[in-house]
């Protein structure tokens, strides 16, 4: 999950642009940010833009600003692959 602010302002908590994943249905959550833009960031993800293979090593996330993130390590860091794309609201590993 990426996290926003609500709809109305379309951009990153507090300006800070991270992935929150958890391992254990919610209770524990941890903000993963290596690799992603430090504060004040502005890109926004959509909900169909980040999408993990079947293995659920691999992931991709595509943001509404052009940039396009992957990583093979369960997102514990993020590479920037490109941040020259037209917007792409989904990601879908094919």
């Amino acid at each position: 999950m990426v996290p926003a602010e609500k709809d109305e302002l379309r951009y990153p908590v507090e300006g800070q642009f991270f992935v929150n994943r958890t391992r254990d249905g919610g209770k524990a959550v941890e903000a993963l940010t290596k690799g992603l833009p430090a504060a004040p960031a502005y890109d926004l993800v959509y909900r169909h833009a980040l999408e993990f293979d079947g293995s659920g090593e691999q992931l991709a996330m595509r943001s509404i600003t052009g940039s396009l993130w992957m990583r093979e390590d369960q997102g514990d860091s993020w590479e920037l692959i490109t941040g020259h794309l037209p917007p792409i609201y989904c990601v879908r590993w094919g």
